[in-house]
């Protein structure tokens, strides 16, 4: 059965708030903001996830809206501004390509995406292709956002907002099996906690977690 109008609107709202919301991730230059927005992000997976388990009567994906929220949208991003502060990051984020080209590029993956997934389902109905379609645009403005940063947590987050749109793409074709949400969800979790050592220990070995000035340090030594 198709959803009515006013469900596929407010299905569209939140898919299209997470494009936007990536987008404001491109924009910002200093983390504690960047990892607020990671935090929006994440709240608005959780609000589109719940609403697709509403409209496709679907009660496991409100476990996985439960995850997004409780994981993704309060514990991670309480934990990286903990490794902020402890690291003392309080600056901008060096990026490779200047922010007025990277929206530009943004734009042009999001178009892109657009055009060839509303291709490829031309057979599935409305609801879905553009789910889809803005899920794929997440993904890659989140792929993005790791080509243009250099700063080691930034490109984590950039991984976290590739997870987020891949579930979401999960979620509006029709969900995804609840075993395999919480077994992503875990393994977000151990990866989460082993970056975190890894930045943790790369700070106190070089004391810094740019990756141009870890590359350069490399070269030194070869």
């Amino acid at each position: 059965m198709s959803p009515s109008p006013l469900a596929f609107d407010i299905a569209h709202m939140f898919a299209g708030g997470l494009v936007l919301v990536s987008f404001m991730m491109l924009y910002q230059d200093r983390l504690l903001p960047l990892i607020n927005v990671l935090s929006l992000h994440s709240l608005l997976l959780a609000l589109s996830v719940a609403w697709q388990a509403h409209i496709q009567d679907k009660p496991d994906l409100y476990v996985t809206a439960v995850i997004a929220l409780g994981f993704k949208s309060i514990v991670i991003p309480m934990a990286l501004r903990r490794m902020v502060v402890r690291m003392e990051l309080h600056r901008e984020v060096e990026v490779a390509v200047g922010t007025g080209m990277t929206m530009l590029l943004g734009i042009g993956l999001v178009a892109l995406s657009m055009d060839l997934m509303l291709r490829v389902t031309a057979g599935a109905n409305a609801l879905v292709r553009e789910d889809v379609a803005l899920a794929l645009s997440v993904v890659l403005l989140g792929l993005l956002m790791m080509v243009t940063r250099r700063n080691a947590i930034s490109q984590v987050i950039g991984f976290m907002s590739i997870e987020n749109g891949l579930i979401l793409g999960g979620a509006g074709a029709r969900g995804m099996p609840l075993v395999v949400e919480i077994s992503v969800a875990f393994s977000v979790l151990v990866a989460f906690i082993v970056i975190g050592i890894f930045l943790f220990r790369i700070r106190e070995r070089f004391d810094t977690v740019d990756l141009q000035a870890l590359d350069r340090f490399r070269g030194e030594h070869r």
